[in-house]
Parts: structure tokens; sequence; C-alpha cells
């Protein structure tokens, strides 16, 4: 073996810059979440946005009790996505337990971690999307039991919304609702819309619903609002990123503010 040669620390360091990406969104994940990175990878992320991802602890069945057990993991899933460092947005990605949990619960544990850093839920995201297209009378499917989906129902009438039909799929557990494919649920779509419906709501992180929202749209002639699709605009718009995709939905044409 050579003699090594003499290691030499350069003399001048390189200026730093700011950031290494301008904006920065923190994601929490289920352990069994196979949809969310890619989604938002897909609509999210890019030169100027970085997406950073911590998992917490869950285990199907996808029921209301398991679901409000990831609340303890909250923080400390925060306090993992760049410890120390700010965020833009912060988005914890079910929305099932967000119902379950509730939006302020879940807001006052991630900035426990992350003080002051604007929170996403996909409920919240979708009530806001809804919003942008000035619906109240929609349709709602997802991929749950009629127990997980009560609570669902539930949160949307508190904040007025009419709800004109609701249809849920049955599935416990959330890896078999990553496998539906997305041309499924554009069928599925169409039967779940109440034709006096303004819009639908497609709920689940899980699902690939966000690859299947132009399908969707073009299938009931009507806006449709994702869980990612909403999350992903809601975090955008949160990053300063006003840039239209339509191909990822009419959501993603609107401002935040619309």
């Amino acid at each position: 073996m050579k003699p090594l040669p003499e290691i030499k620390v350069h003399p001048d360091r390189p200026a730093l810059d700011n950031r290494p990406l301008a904006k920065r969104v923190g994601l929490i994940v289920l352990a069994t979440d196979h949809t969310t990175e890619p989604d938002f990878r897909r609509m999210v992320a890019s030169e100027p946005i970085g997406v950073y991802v911590a998992r917490i602890p869950y285990a199907n069945p996808t029921t209301p009790r398991n679901l409000r057990k990831m609340q303890p993991a909250l923080t400390a899933g925060a306090a993992l996505i760049l410890p120390d460092e700010p965020l833009d947005a912060i988005c914890y990605s079910c929305t099932s337990a967000s119902v379950v949990i509730g939006d302020a619960e879940i807001e006052a544990a991630i900035q426990a971690a992350k003080p002051g850093i604007p929170v996403v839920t996909p409920p919240m995201a979708g009530v806001r999307g809804l919003n942008a297209f000035g619906v109240r009378r929609i349709s709602i499917l997802t991929p749950y039991t009629v127990e997980t989906s009560r609570p669902m129902a539930t949160y949307f009438a508190e904040r007025g919304f009419d709800i004109a039909s609701f249809t849920c799929l049955g599935f416990e557990d959330d890896r078999e609702m990553a496998r539906i494919p997305p041309a499924a649920l554009v069928d599925l779509a169409r039967q779940a819309t109440h034709p006096q419906a303004e819009g639908l709501f497609v709920s689940c992180t899980a699902l690939r619903a966000a690859l299947a929202v132009p399908g969707m749209e073009q299938a009931i002639g009507r806006p449709v609002v994702t869980s990612n699709q909403a999350t992903a605009w809601n975090c955008l718009r949160l990053c300063g990123d006003e840039t239209q995709y339509p191909e990822f939905g009419r959501l993603m044409t609107f401002s935040l503010g619309r």
C-alpha cells in the first residue's frame, strides 16, 4: 500500500447560501403510507421547493380508535423535520385521523415542535378547495368503512356543506386503499356523484386519486377536490408558488384566497 497523501484544509471556505432550497414543506405521513410522498414529489417538490418527510407509527385497521393513537406522535414527528430550522408549511397527511383528532388539536401538537409554522390537514385543505370553487352541495367518496366515514360527514356538515350523497368502499387497510387503480376511481366518482351535487370531495391520502382528478372532472362535469391534491395546492400557495398546474385538476389553477 502506497503512503497516503497529506490531507490539507483549504484556506478559504466558500460563501454559503441562506438555504439549500428557497422554500421548505414539512410532511408527516403514516408509517404505512405508499402514496403521499410520490404525490408531493410530483405536485410540490421543485428546484425552489423542498419536501422533507417524517413517518410516524400507525397500525391498521383504519378505525377511529387506531387513528386517534397517532396524536401523541405528532409533536415528535414534527420535531424530526429539519430540527431547529423554520418551514414554510407543514402537512399532516391523514384525512380520517385529522377529522377524528381535530384540526386544532393537530395544529397544537405540531406547533409545539414547530411554533408559528402554518399547519395543513387534508380535510382543512379540502374545505378551502371546495370554497375556492364556491360549491356548497357536495358528494363525498371515501375508501373507508361506515364507522370511519361517519366523522367525515359530520366534519363537512359542520362547516356548512350540504351533503347530497356519501359513498364509502368499506376498506379497513390503507395499504389496500393505495392499490385501487386511478382509472377505477374515475368510474367510482361517476357513480358516487349525486345529480344535484355541485362538486365531489374524494377523501384519503392513501388513494392515488390526485392522478385521477382530470378524468374524474371530465366524467362528472363538476369540480373534484381530493385529499393530496388539496394539501399540495395549499402548501404550494403557502410557499408563494402561484403557478397554475391544470394537469392536476382545476383546483391547481386557483389562488388560495379565491
